[in-house]
């Protein structure tokens, strides 16, 4: 993954200024290489330094504390602001907040308070409700279990719809590595043939995601590998199979046959408790699997890390378990959820709702030095001219500098995340339209408030 870490002392990804270095982008720190901090001759040199994502979240780079002078703000702001905000292409119905990160502050608002679609920002929520059930060092892991009574092998899902079948794992948990592991462990038995089947049952409800299939994602389970994909992709739409627990069932079964067991053709069941656990296989730690999912906007893993949410919060793993999982996590951070509604994960649901106002809030309490275990949500915002969904805008002098979570559907477009002013303050904000009707020009009103936002001085 581009996007993940490793990190440096300021606070950014270094995977993310090699990338800006390669495609001649500026707006980046210099991370230095194994040989000191010199560029070597001939060698790309290196993007200036951008401000860190920890300005003014008591970093490493002297951020101002919380509760200190606040940034731009009252009829400053929106002077800046409020002629763009009034852009008929962002359609008849908009809201939007800005507040200083390092005080928590309200700088801005239009609306604020108005609940909105918020399409792929849902993330963000999503985001910071499975950080906090479950903490950011949490894996998911898919297992093989062989019953004591009947000799089946039963393929476990996890919840893991980054469980890759890919011959190169790439950091990933390996279904090839689950069959390697879970051969060995049969013929220490003496087993070399077995009946095999798998387990979804982590999850409840339908597999359906209310929009129907979509190549936006696969069908909601437990167990699938690459997301379901029927290509070489590993983000973005693509041709989803249609039964992907089966699916990757069936490719288990071919590489148990590598390892010289012979499986038989599965079929779905449930482990036992009585079942012994031959072998596993586990993600990368939660931390990463957020910022993937904001950088990537993938809503394959939102939808698995809302389920998990509901699983850690006592809730069924259904939609319906997501949305009450989802708002108690918020409601218990003392956030303000009053007219909030999450149908799903990832936004992709026409009916979510989220005022501009809880996005910031969501915002400010990921940079609260005192909740570490949210900075992932953001450091996995996409960063301007340079990764993830953001890789393609803003060329001008906001690249490097604005971070956020986009979001799209027909007639929605939306813009949460964070920017540094020149003076170092570090801002958080939210733009939600609705009703547009272009998306091009709606998107480019949304870049322009957040490259305003960059440029607004003390």
């Amino acid at each position: 993954m581009t996007a993940a870490g490793p990190w440096d002392s300021t606070g950014q990804r270094t995977a993310e200024r090699d990338r800006a270095v390669a495609l001649e982008h500026t707006g980046g720190a210099d991370h230095g290489g194994p040989g000191g901090s010199g560029a070597a001759a001939g060698s790309p040199r290196p993007a200036p330094s951008a401000p860190s994502v920890l300005t003014g979240l008591g970093g490493t780079d002297g951020g101002v504390p919380r509760g200190a002078d606040a940034a731009p703000g009252g009829t400053a702001l929106a002077d800046l602001l409020g002629p763009l905000l009034d852009d008929p292409a962002l359609g008849g119905t908009r809201g939007a907040a800005v507040v200083d990160l390092t005080t928590g502050k309200r700088l801005h608002a239009l609306d604020a308070d108005a609940a909105l679609t918020p399409a792929s920002t849902t993330k963000v929520a999503t985001a910071v409700a499975a950080l906090t059930a479950l903490g950011p060092d949490h894996r998911l892991t898919t297992r093989t279990a062989l019953e004591a009574d009947t000799g089946e092998l039963v393929l476990v899902g996890g919840g893991d719809p980054t469980l890759t079948a890919r011959e190169d794992a790439n950091g990933l948990a390996s279904l090839r590595t689950l069959a390697e592991k879970t051969a060995t462990a049969l013929k220490k038995r003496d087993v070399r043939r077995v009946t095999l089947s798998y387990d979804t049952t982590l999850y409840a409800g339908d597999e359906a995601h209310p929009i129907g299939v979509n190549e936006n994602l696969a069908p909601v389970t437990a167990l699938m590998a690459d997301e379901g994909r029927t290509d070489d992709s590993t983000a973005g739409p693509a041709p989803r199979v249609p039964d992907p627990a089966a699916d990757a069932a069936r490719a288990f079964a071919g590489f148990l046959e590598q390892h010289g067991v012979t499986a038989s053709a599965p079929g779905p069941s449930k482990a036992t408790d009585r079942a012994d656990t031959l072998a596993t296989v586990s993600s990368p730690p939660l931390s990463a699997l957020v910022e993937r999912m904001l950088t990537h906007s993938d809503n394959d893993l939102a939808e698995a890390l809302a389920r998990h949410t509901a699983v850690a919060s006592g809730e069924p793993a259904d939609f319906e378990g997501v949305s009450a999982a989802i708002t108690a996590r918020l409601k218990q951070l003392g956030l303000p959820v009053r007219g909030a509604r999450f149908h799903d994960g990832s936004g992709l649901d026409r009916t979510d709702r989220i005022t501009a106002g809880l996005l910031t809030a969501l915002l400010a309490e990921a940079a609260d030095p005192a909740r570490p275990e949210l900075r992932p949500v953001l450091t996995g915002l996409p960063v301007a001219g340079f990764t993830g969904t953001l890789s393609g805008r803003y060329t001008d002098g906001a690249a490097g500098v604005v971070r956020a979570k986009t979001g799209t559907l027909t007639g929605v477009n939306t813009l949460a995340g964070t920017v540094a002013t020149p003076d170092g303050r570090l801002l958080g904000f939210a733009f939600l339209a609705s009703d547009t009707t272009n998306a091009w020009e709606a998107q480019t009103a949304l870049d322009r408030l957040a490259t305003t936002l960059a440029s607004a001085a003390p």
